[in-house]
């Protein structure tokens, strides 16, 4: 008969998790009991799903706070009493509103604590009641309570189970408000005796109260709250798309049939058995308006010129590639269909719908208006331990420099302090409690009821509700997701287009939809092979670049194995290699096991993608498809943990002695499914990844220079604006820094030049950009400092900057001229502009000759734009030239020395847990150097930020590739800002020079 207990996410309250919760209640050996959350429900359905394990009946309810205040507790009655109270705390979550009393909840079980009951304005209803707490008796005893006895229900909240737990309670509360612990304000701290109590302990306490147990526990006997988990034949999405199943049916296959020319022009019967069977299992499996409602949703897309790629295991789907939902055909790449669905399967397939950043939001608002009962997915983000340590720190009133040196871990905590000591302690215990509830990447609901049913929800900045649980227990509650998730490089792909019509008018660009050409094109063929693919998306990292040029990558189908390849999984098992010799050298492909080989003929026998754990589960091992399913879903870490992934692991290594293989052969077997599964992709993923990787491909090798603009202006990639810029000027691009004439607020290209973006300057403020651009449209380019000073208002900083970076260099004058005119001009109040009958002239002056250096320029682009727009090793004092990349093969095996510019550093770590570097720097003929630094050339000789490196170390080769290994290196000095030195040099920058 406990009315309110609490877990971890009565958020910054609470210490246990569900199970710890319910093993705390069967061991004081109650039957009954409820879940009272403080203003949440995250825990609500997994406290009901693992009741049963712990033989205790749930009741879930909330305890309604403000601060740590308690207001009043709700108990729901039935499943429709949750949805009331859902109702009501997403109602004043969504408002901020403080909580009072509650409304009338027909189905709910309402109780006030004792303190409130001189704040009630009106008689209790019948389904209201007043808690005594132990500390409460007293008070009945003297007849200090002006209520009748049927009215009093049995109150104690269970939060803690000892003292340490309500320490760690105190700290959290300290978090929350920000305060020192000795600041933390008594009434935002529960009482230390809401300790669980056991039920011998309260017959014992309450003896004399025998009837405020019955009545207690009458109360909660008439709760009963029930929930479906997991089942095959029930599930809560919207389960039709038209109102009738029958009807859903008929309009997918209309959609099937009439999309056929267009996808098969001359379809075989191969394909149109494929559909039929696709169809009929769909229909079985009542996925049916799952996909209609994708379809619904990406037709709207089209409809308002949006791109978007579909991937995920829908790809492997032919309807899916018929409905237009995905642009991959799974009869090309023969991809596997069991591993999308079966019949087997609980759970509807994935679509992951991306679209371009700026699109996102208007197709989520699409949905919220189309469809009835939508809510985003919730997320829970955890207290992580260094950022533990750091509010700790700062709770305990520990010093900066202290905090510091605690986060950084590399202390002795046996020789700290008291206090140093109690905050690593405290925060072990709170590492990984959910801190605050966030919102899924790309997670919608679309439900068949409410989704108060289920969960209350929260109103994030977006204004769109979001569930307060995640997307596990959606899954078990058998809800299902749609994934609506945005990326940069859908955008880059519509920008390129538009920057194209606009740079080289009339121009012929093919459909970019229709890749199929794309194949076959040679320079395309050439970057693949070469790993020339900057700003192409997914194989421009460093990682891809090289694993392209080992592999000489350069049709379509190697490339979606290589987008798998690359994933942390298959490295981790070793097979990345592997699969490297056996893809080149085909002699190497016979070592791999005849059944294996069978199974994966493609990827030579090597685990490749996501649905290669179901084949070698079902073929290699024998394991059913419905067991093979439940392995390659708990590969993915979200369900490890569970049983069922347990019985099919044991169900894996039994089967596999049944048939007679070997221990060794076994065990290593499985160790590569295990490494790599959880990070390996879909085929289908892969492949939609290789779609969007051909048209951004496509772009840069017919027009480098427009999507090297679109590239910038969308944020880029995996790589900085410089890098880009950099890239730009390889291709034949001259840059030119923001203009107040010729530039926009994002780049711009006129020909071969790209004018940076005014957007780019540093701490220029937005509203004056828009009206400097503005006043430019309307009555056309400024003529000069002055006139720009009389068309609009202008802060001396903001012109400050625009002088700096040479946005007035059309004038013809100097920087420091500039700068004094400037200064002269502003040296009032400034008032905003008025319209004359007559221009006055500005007034004219005469000033001294102003001697500036040509590299007092690349100090002024470093501070206002991050980088310089000069070649950059001419900023660095060094006389190493060092050997060039393209020299590399002449060396392999021997010392040399080599000077490159920074560009990115990828930590990992070894076996042994050390940390090991690999780098890629930029030479002096802007070609790219890649490094490695073992565990101890890393920590002798740590890079120190952005700038040119002197490195010494030995040439090797692997598959035509060639890395330095590292073994010493130094960061080379960069010349002194000669505006701020006294010493003279001659620059050695000369305009627009890059060498």
């Amino acid at each position: 008969m406990l009315l309110s207990t609490h877990s971890c996410y009565s958020l910054r309250y609470g210490l246990l998790s569900p199970v710890e919760l319910l093993q705390e209640i069967a061991a004081g050996g109650w039957k009954r009991a409820a879940l009272t959350d403080v203003n949440n429900t995250s825990a609500a359905m997994d406290f009901v799903r693992l009741s049963g394990k712990h033989g205790v009946a749930p009741v879930l309810g909330v305890d309604f706070r403000n601060g740590a205040q308690q207001m009043y507790l709700a108990l729901a009655r039935n499943n429709q009493g949750f949805f009331e109270i859902n109702g009501h705390l997403s109602k004043y979550l969504h408002q901020k509103m403080a909580f009072n009393c509650p409304p009338q909840l027909p189905n709910t079980w309402v109780i006030y604590p004792l303190h409130r009951l001189s704040e009630l304005q009106q008689p209790l209803r019948d389904n209201e009641f007043i808690g005594l707490d132990f500390s409460d008796l007293l008070a009945y005893q003297l007849q200090r309570i002006p209520i009748a006895r049927e009215k009093l229900v049995w109150l104690h909240s269970c939060s803690f189970r000892h003292q340490r737990d309500y320490n760690t309670h105190r700290l959290l509360r300290a978090i929350h408000h920000n305060c020192l612990l000795s600041k933390l304000p008594p009434e935002e701290v529960a009482s230390s005796a809401d300790r669980f109590v056991s039920r011998a302990e309260v017959e014992e306490k309450l003896s004399e109260y025998q009837w405020l147990i019955h009545q207690t526990q009458a109360l909660l006997d008439q709760c009963e709250i029930h929930f479906d988990f997991g089942r095959a034949d029930k599930h809560y999405n919207l389960k039709t798309y038209t109102g009738n199943e029958a009807l859903d049916f008929r309009l997918m296959e209309f959609i099937c049939e009439k999309n056929l020319p267009y996808r098969y022009p001359e379809a075989s019967e191969f394909v149109r058995q494929r559909l039929r069977k696709e169809l009929e299992i769909i229909r079985q499996k009542k996925f049916v308006s799952y996909f209609l409602i994708n379809w619904r949703i990406l037709k709207y897309a089209r409809c308002k010129g949006y791109f978007y790629v579909g991937r995920g295991s829908g790809a492997n789907s032919i309807v899916a590639y018929l409905m237009r939902i995905t642009d991959v055909d799974p009869v090309e790449l023969d991809l596997y269909f069991e591993r999308f669905i079966n019949l087997y399967r609980v759970n509807p397939p994935d679509f992951d719908i991306d679209f371009s950043w700026a699109d996102r939001d208007d197709i989520t608002q699409f949905i919220f208006q189309r469809f009835p009962h939508v809510s985003l997915l919730g997320t829970y983000v955890t207290f992580q331990y260094r950022a533990v340590v750091r509010e700790l720190g700062k709770v305990f009133g520990l010093p900066k420099r202290e905090i510091d040196r605690l986060a950084s871990g590399n202390v002795a905590v046996d020789q700290l302090d008291e206090i140093s000591q109690l905050v690593f302690r405290y925060g072990k215990r709170i590492q990984d409690l959910p801190n605050y509830l966030g919102i899924h990447a790309g997670g919608i609901l679309i439900t068949d009821r409410p989704i108060h049913y289920f969960t209350a929800t929260f109103l994030p900045p977006k204004g769109f509700p979001t569930t307060q649980f995640d997307m596990v227990v959606a899954e078990d509650v058998s809800i299902y997701k749609f994934d609506i998730l945005s990326q940069r490089g859908l955008g880059k792909i519509r920008d390129a287009l538009q920057i194209i019509q606009e740079n080289q008018p009339g121009v012929a660009i093919p459909d970019i939809h229709n890749i199929q050409p794309f194949k076959s094109d040679q320079r395309i063929q050439e970057m693949l092979r070469e790993g020339k693919a900057i700003a192409c998306f997914y194989v421009e990292s460093p990682a891809m670049r090289v694993l392209m040029r080992k592999l000489r990558v350069d049709d379509y189908l190697g490339l979606v194995a290589a987008s798998s390849v690359i994933r942390p999984g298959v490295a981790k098992s070793g097979m990345m290699r592997e699969y490297i010799l056996r893809y080149r050298f085909p002699e190497r492909r016979k070592d791999a096991h005849p059944v294996m080989l069978d199974i994966m003929p493609d990827t030579y026998g090597v685990m490749v993608y996501q649905e290669d754990v179901i084949k070698v589960a079902h073929y290699f091992a024998g394991l059913s498809l419905a067991e093979a399913d439940v392995l390659r879903r708990g590969m993915s870490g979200k369900f490890r943990g569970r049983e069922e992934f347990e019985r099919a692991r044991q169900r894996f290594f039994q089967r596999c002695r049944e048939k007679g293989y070997e221990e060794s052969l076994i065990a290593e077997v499985w160790r590569q499914v295990e490494s790599f599964a959880g990070y390996a992709f879909a085929k289908g993923h892969s492949a939609s990844y290789a779609v969007e990787s051909y048209q951004s491909l496509f772009l840069k090798a017919h027009f480098p220079l427009e999507y090297m603009v679109a590239t910038i202006n969308n944020g880029g990639g995996f790589y900085s604006a410089e890098l880009y810029l950099h890239e730009a000027r390889m291709l034949g691009a001259v840059v030119e820094p923001p203009c107040i004439n010729q530039s926009e607020a994002l780049c711009c290209i006129k020909g071969k030049v790209i004018y940076l973006g005014l957007g780019m300057i540093k701490d220029l403020e937005q509203r004056f950009l828009q009206e400097v651009l503005t006043e430019r449209k309307r009555n056309g380019s400024y003529q000069s400092l002055a006139d720009l000073l009389k068309r609009i208002p202008c802060k001396l900083e903001s012109l400050r900057s625009l002088v700096r970076i040479g946005a007035f260099r059309f004038t013809g004058k100097n920087k420091k001229e500039l700068m004094w005119e400037a200064h002269f001009l502003l040296s009032g109040e400034k008032k905003r502009p008025e319209n004359t009958l007559f221009d006055t002239p500005a007034k004219a002056f005469q000033l001294p000759v102003l001697d500036r250096e040509a590299w007092e320029d690349a100090y002024d682009q470093i501070e206002l734009l991050g980088f310089p727009l000069c070649n950059y090793f001419l900023l660095y004092d060094s006389e190493e030239q060092g050997v060039m990349a393209k020299d590399l093969k002449q060396y392999v095996g021997s010392e040399v020395t080599a000077v490159g510019y920074l560009v990115t550093i990828k930590q990992t770590r070894t076996s042994k847990g050390e940390t090991m570097l690999f780098a890629n720097f930029l030479d002096r003929e802007g070609h790219f150097l890649d490094t490695v630094h073992f565990p101890p050339v890393a920590q002798q000789f740590p890079f120190r930020g952005k700038g040119v490196y002197v490195l010494y170390g030995k040439v090797t080769e692997e598959f035509d590739c060639h890395t330095i290994e590292v073994k010493q290196m130094k960061k080379a000095a960069m010349y002194p800002d000669p505006r701020y030195t006294d010493i003279k040099r001659k620059s050695p920058i000369k305009k627009n020079e890059w060498a």
